[in-house]
């Protein structure tokens, strides 16, 4: 068992702590109070999930932990959405961490994000968090924007990743994974069912739909990607997966002229990615199961996290623990070392 142990808030299905679990940390503990997503969670992991309001748990309930992961709701940041940010209720509840964070003390966090938190109320939103993050609670902080086909992944998501440390230790966020890009084609499933399949009058609308938007300049509508290229980012909604369309072959009930458009399927083979291929894209196994309904899953394979990448930043936060606890422990059995450290800065390490 890891030596260092981790909580996990606003978890979601579990995929930032399948990623600190990857890492090698230790977690011991997972909040979320969406009743459809504490149904995933614990079909898939072996330990409940504390379902309270967040703002209704006291910082004492919460187990003493190294490192605290939070990716606190991105939707008041986000470009897909009205962007209101700390006015939205949910956008306030980033104090909610900060209040765990002040109560208990954690050796280092692990904060993310959307990519749109850097720029929202032109860097002013930012610009609080890290104010808090440093000045009040005394961390030394470092953040970076990472984008999930670095990582291995054939999705273009872009995440802002936020970082700090209690104590002053060299930390470096991970470099791009050196291989060859990953493709659509390698996470599409092989036998589809009819359901993903988009039907003739549903196609038709949505061709129609991009051609007014192209009469007037602009670019919007639906996009069918290339089995060479990458998806767009996952988010919750229909136009976002109709951003992440998929020629395959044809439906056995594809559309010929004469017959019914909206009980037949289109004529062109195009159809939405899997709910298997969306997991596959934030870096699932195969082996993980969604219990809830197609809908409720679609919303929580948006809202989660690419795997690896959490993986990937909390490798190199273990490193830093690690030197930390070598260098701790070399002033410790070497007082004459002419260092003089606090006795915080080794304490339960």
């Amino acid at each position: 068992m890891s030596s260092f142990t981790a909580i996990d808030l606003f978890s979601g299905i579990g995929g930032v702590k399948m990623g600190l679990q990857q890492a090698g940390f230790n977690v011991t503990y997972s909040n979320d109070n969406d009743l459809y997503c504490r149904k995933t969670f614990e079909t898939n992991f072996n330990h409940g999930l504390d379902h309270r309001d967040i703002t209704l748990i006291p910082s004492k309930e919460i187990p003493n932990h190294d490192l605290l992961a939070a990716g606190f709701p991105c939707q008041p940041f986000s470009m897909a959405g009205n962007q209101k940010g700390f006015k939205d209720p949910r956008g306030v509840l980033f104090f909610e961490v900060a209040r765990i964070i002040k109560a208990k003390q954690p050796k280092v966090f692990l904060l993310e994000n959307v990519k749109n938190l850097k720029s929202h109320n032109k860097g002013e939103t930012l610009k609080t968090i890290l104010t808090i993050l440093e000045k009040d609670l005394g961390y030394n902080v470092h953040y970076s924007v990472l984008n999930s086909k670095d990582f291995g992944l054939p999705q273009s998501r872009a995440r802002i990743y936020i970082v700090g440390f209690k104590d002053n230790v060299e930390f470096e966020f991970p470099e791009k994974i050196q291989i060859k890009q990953p493709k659509i084609s390698d996470i599409l499933e092989k036998k589809v069912d009819e359901f993903y399949y988009l039907s003739q009058k549903y196609y038709e609308g949505l061709a129609n739909h991009k051609a007014r938007h192209s009469a007037k300049g602009s670019g919007f509508g639906f996009e069918i990607l290339n089995p060479n290229g990458i998806s767009h980012s996952l988010v919750v909604g229909n136009m976002g997966r109709e951003r992440n369309l998929i020629k395959d072959r044809l439906s056995k009930n594809a559309y010929s002229e004469g017959m019914d458009k909206a009980k037949t399927k289109n004529a062109l083979g195009v159809r939405k990615l899997t709910i298997r291929e969306c997991a596959r894209l934030q870096g699932f196994p195969d082996s993980f199961l969604f219990p809830v309904s197609r809908t409720q899953t679609y919303k929580q394979l948006g809202n989660t996290v690419s795997i690896p990448v959490i993986k990937a930043v909390a490798i190199q936060i273990r490193k830093s623990l690690d030197k930390l606890k070598s260098k701790n422990k070399s002033l410790i059995d070497n007082p004459k070392l002419g260092e003089t450290i606090s006795l915080r800065a080794f304490v339960d390490l």
